[in-house]
């Protein structure tokens, strides 16, 4: 799916809707040098770091892990958290969760 872009309403329950796949991830718009995409997620992520850019997630809907090397920070709707350039982490969710995410425009989203 492509990025939906400016000036345009975004129906985000829709796009949803729409989504078959246990992972994806879409560009919603951009915002200056930053992306908001929406992840509908089901499972793990592989684990990775992003050397120059912050990440931050917030969860719309489900449960989202975030395993850091020393931790697991658990998110509920409603919750967001930002993981610091350069930190290895990777991304869970035991059932269909959606999730927001604001990072630079230079972020792969399939990890580096």
């Amino acid at each position: 799916m492509e990025k939906i872009g400016q000036l345009k309403i975004i129906d985000v329950p829709s796009i949803v809707d729409s989504v078959t796949e246990k992972w994806i991830n879409v560009t919603l718009s951009q915002v200056n040098d930053s992306l908001v995409r929406l992840g509908v997620i089901e499972g793990e992520f592989h684990w990775h770091q992003h050397e120059q850019e912050d990440e931050f997630f917030y969860v719309v809907s489900g449960k989202l892990y975030i395993d850091l090397e020393n931790e697991s920070i658990e998110l509920h709707p409603q919750q967001g958290y930002t993981v610091p350039k350069g930190v290895v982490h990777r991304t869970r969710a035991p059932e269909k969760t959606v999730i927001l995410m604001v990072e630079k425009d230079s972020v792969n989203p399939k990890g580096d």
